[in-house]
């Protein structure tokens, strides 16, 4: 093939396949607005969906939470950890999170908090640590009696 028609291809392909792309997207798109949400409201639709987002979010969270706490403890144990887990923890965890994702300097100093508490952790024996950790989850999940 001669240099000049293989430097065509390229960009030939290239518009095609953004021709391609661009005609599916409308397509998409078009039928995304033909498909009615539960309510006739827009706004009410955006709040059912944030709901479901926030839903499917949580049940996510436990389940990873469960998960990493079955590689120390019995599922019933993980399970009362989870549930202990008191008011102001849970408002903790929820702001530090939103703290790290509303913006850059958030997420680094939440970054550098977990490195620093990390750090922490790590001066300590392993076996102090562990018991350390240990202790605290115990305490956690008496409290879901």
């Amino acid at each position: 093939m001669p240099k000049k028609a293989k430097d065509k291809a390229g960009p030939q392909l290239t518009k095609k396949g953004a021709g391609v792309v661009r005609k599916a997207l409308g397509g998409a798109k078009r039928g995304a607005q033909k498909v009615p949400g539960p309510s006739t409201n827009p706004a009410t639709n955006l709040l059912v969906a944030d709901i479901g987002i926030r839903v499917a979010s949580l049940l996510f969270r436990r389940t990873v939470e469960k998960g990493m706490l079955q590689l120390k403890f019995p599922p019933e144990k993980a399970h009362e950890v989870i549930e202990g887990r008191s008011l102001g923890q849970s408002l903790i965890s929820a702001g530090i999170a939103r703290i790290a994702t509303r913006s850059i300097p958030g997420a680094l100093l939440v970054t550098g908090g977990i490195v620093a508490k990390s750090i922490i952790d790590r001066s300590l024996s392993r076996r102090q640590s562990d018991r350390k950790g240990t202790r605290e989850l115990e305490k956690q999940a008496d409290n879901a009696d």
